[in-house]
């Protein structure tokens, strides 16, 4: 078929199929060019061939030229009682004809190479099945050809462009030269520069600061100017020479590379989660502008063992309900190509919304995947208790009570803020030229009273730390405040003066503080991102360990650091074994009791009951089923808590993980394990499975006893704190402040996953 090829030789040198290209292509394309399908009744469609080579492919056909088989003697077919047949005259007429011997029809060389690029409907008579109606030939040829906008026409004209695209006007319109593209390559990498400054420091790229406001200009163009400064080609070339829609400054261009960066951070992050067994983590939040926002956390492992989370989003959300949170992660779920079937555990912050039962968020991702385990954030759980505590129980509600009117009292103007400083500042010298005070680096810093808030973790334990460094300055300024308003509102001031320095006071104040160092401990423990489940139980077990310590044996101890305090301050010490009396009422009716029995039963064993009782009522998940199991896969004291029973059910808890057969394996593969870690150094003295799954991969390990590793991943990748949540929402507040209340979602969005993941990649 080959020799019925009319041979046409393009005219243009620089073809890449011209034997002196000094263009490389693979050897699968030479192949293909050079077993290309003559008849054109047996091709292979154009839109079958890779869109990386059918311009070759095209160019190849049109060099050969139509398959026009003029000596062929052409077979006669009966139509409508006369016999008829191809005749090769129609070669002269018509130089895009083509003719199959194999289907005795005729074709177009021009539509078979180029009709796909055009959306129109037509009929595939002269591309697909051919023509061979030859009765009506000459009327259908010139009817195929059509007038001067038809399909064939600009299939002819795409031909003759791909053949001549030296001549071609589009190819001269977009032809640059080389020291145009070097230009705008050294335009791009200046404003990349830029923009990924401006982003990993969350600052915005139209400015509010001072410096872009006197100048009128925004943190983007100083950036730019900073580069010109410093480097004589980008000055020339990007502020001096760039022509006016090349300057890579409108904010349609900046938001289009702050989503490639943001699209670059989320696609490593998912290369990096693959097919591995990973968790979310959710929580919402409204922003400046008053949008309810949800942001989500993904929870993995990584080749090295290391527990991994990234922050991949955040999404406005229009309304709350579980439902729509649901569509909200269906929808992050398809974007990001990720499967449920690989998810295996969710955290909250335990809202109804979340954990309901019946139609939480919880119930309705348990339903499309069972082994997705819940688990409440214990950090959550933790200040839930402490303000249970705090609510509870009228000694400690009066305590915190007079605290928060006392940081209220103190910063309520900038007057006495400034008078608080000053205070400090005094006392700090006085503390230095007695040679009281210990000097350091970060030490001795300017400070005020922190605020306490139910919703904000640890911050109780702040307020009252802030109280006894700065008790004299407060004591001081609550003074002058009553001085300088003798006849004006100055009861509260003079009230709270009297309260703080009460020996009751001060005692709820060294209580407090103590009860809530323990916890303060535990919460900032739980917030670490490579926490497991196995040592966040193992810790809230410690927690409460030390407080019935607390509660037994350290009452004597706390009474003296009280004691000593109030002796500093020259505040009234009560005697234990005296009567306790109460300030301001009559003591007629009133039961008799010591002064032990108030502070040391009334109010020190029973707010440690209370704290106790709180924390074994909201973490109340460490004794399921599951985490009971999980807590068998701690190798601290050399594998102490290891019981194979109790983990052939844990992997029982994951049957799309371990089949029956697996499960027959595991039992026998754990008794191999167990031995053989307690009989090596290195393992027996781990404390934590996160320690335990990283040594085992550097050891190989994980390669040995594959089941006893997948355990362990699935342990580890359980959440134990939303508190990644919470940092994205604090970098929220950073990246839209009231300045920037008017961003929108996508900018929000592209903008906190390149500044919170800012060292991915780096």
């Amino acid at each position: 078929m080959e020799r019925f090829f009319k041979r046409k030789l393009s005219t243009d040198s620089s073809s890449p199929s011209n034997p002196g290209s000094s263009n490389a292509r693979p050897i699968e394309v030479d192949e293909i060019l050079a077993n290309l399908q003559a008849d054109p009744g047996l091709r292979t469609r154009m839109a079958d061939y890779s869109p990386n080579i059918r311009d070759e492919i095209r160019r190849a056909y049109l060099q050969k030229g139509p398959c026009q088989p003029r000596s062929y003697k052409f077979p006669q077919t009966n139509q409508s009682g006369i016999n008829r047949r191809f005749i090769a005259q129609w070669f002269d007429e018509h130089d895009w004809l083509e003719y199959s011997i194999a289907k005795d029809a005729a074709f177009c060389l021009h539509c078979y190479l180029f009709k796909s690029n055009f959306d129109q409907v037509g009929g595939d008579a002269f591309t697909g099945v051919g023509f061979n109606n030859w009765k009506k030939a000459k009327e259908r040829f010139n009817l195929h050809v059509g007038p001067v906008g038809s399909v064939h026409n600009q299939a002819r004209e795409v031909a003759y462009n791909l053949m001549h695209q030296i001549t071609h006007i589009e190819r001269v319109v977009i032809k640059q030269t080389n020291e145009a593209r070097m230009a705008y390559r050294t335009c791009l990498n200046a404003s990349l520069k830029c923009t990924r400054y401006l982003l990993r420091q969350g600052l915005s790229f139209r400015g509010h600061d001072e410096s872009a406001q006197s100048s009128n200009r925004g943190n983007y163009l100083e950036l730019l100017q900073f580069l010109a400064d410093h480097d004589e080609k980008v000055k020339d070339v990007v502020l001096e020479n760039a022509p006016g829609n090349l300057k890579l400054i409108a904010p349609s261009i900046q938001k289009d590379l702050v989503n490639s960066c943001a699209k670059e951070t989320i696609g490593l992050i998912l290369s990096d989660v693959k097919y591995r067994y990973f968790s979310i983590m959710v929580d919402e939040a409204h922003d400046v502008s008053i949008k309810e926002q949800m942001a989500m956390v993904l929870r993995y492992v990584n080749d090295k063992g290391q527990i991994i989370e990234r922050f991949v989003g955040v999404q406005h959300v229009t309304d709350t309900t579980s439902s729509a949170l649901k569509e909200a992660i269906d929808e992050f779920f398809s974007s990001a190509n990720l499967s449920f079937f690989k998810l295996r555990g969710q955290g909250y912050d335990g809202a109804s919304n979340m954990r309901g039962e019946f139609n939480g968020l919880k119930t309705r991702i348990l339903r499309e995947q069972p082994c997705a385990f819940y688990v409440h954030c214990f950090a959550h759980q933790l200040q839930l208790a402490l303000v249970a505590v705090a609510k509870k129980n009228i000694d400690v509600n009066s305590f915190f009570t007079t605290a928060n009117t006392l940081v209220n009292v103190v910063g309520a103007s900038c007057k006495r803020r400034d008078a608080l400083r000053a205070q400090y500042q005094e006392e700090l010298v006085k503390a230095f030229e007695s040679d009281c005070l210990i000097t350091g680096r970060g030490l001795n810093q300017e400070t005020s009273l922190k605020r306490a808030g139910d919703t904000r973790w640890n911050s109780h334990y702040g307020t009252l730390i802030s109280i006894i460094s700065m008790f004299p300055s407060v004591v001081n300024v609550l003074q002058m405040i009553v001085d300088d308003n003798p006849n004006d509102s100055s009861g509260e001031a003079y009230k709270l003066w009297r309260e703080i320095q009460s020996f009751e006071f001060v005692f709820h104040l060294f209580l407090m503080k103590a009860i809530l160092g323990i916890t303060n401990t535990l919460s900032l423990a739980l917030q670490k991102k490579d926490q497991d489940i196995v040592s966040a139980m193992s810790l809230v077990k410690i927690c409460k360990e030390n407080l019935q310590f607390m509660r037994d044996n350290e009452f004597e101890e706390l009474v003296e650091q009280a004691s000593s305090f109030c002796d500093k301050y020259d505040i009234t010490v009560p005697t234990m074994d005296e009567e306790y009396v109460i300030s301001g009422r009559s003591r007629r009716n009133a039961p008799m009791k010591t002064n032990y029995h108030r502070y040391c039963v009334e109010i020190f064993i029973h707010v440690i009951d209370g704290q106790l009782a709180e924390l074994n009522d909201r973490f109340n998940e460490v004794s399921t089923e599951l985490l009971t199991c999980l807590a068998c896969l701690s190798p601290k004291n050399n594998f102490v808590a290891f019981d194979k029973r109790k983990l052939v059910r844990l992997a029982q808890f994951y049957p799309h993980d371990f089949s029956d057969r697996d499960l027959l394996m595991l039992e026998d593969q754990l008794g191999v394990y167990v031995h053989y870690m307690r009989s090596i150094m290195d393992f027996s003295q781990l404390e934590g499975i996160s320690s335990l799954a990283e040594k085992m991969v550097e050891k190989g390990m994980h390669e040995i006893f594959p089941y006893v590793y997948l355990l362990l991943t699935l342990a580890l990748v359980l959440p134990v704190a939303t508190a990644s949540v919470e940092r994205a929402f604090s970098a929220m507040n950073i990246i839209k402040n009231p300045l920037r209340n008017r961003m929108g979602d996508q900018w929000l969005n592209d903008s906190l996953i390149v500044y919170i993941e800012r060292l991915i990649g780096s």
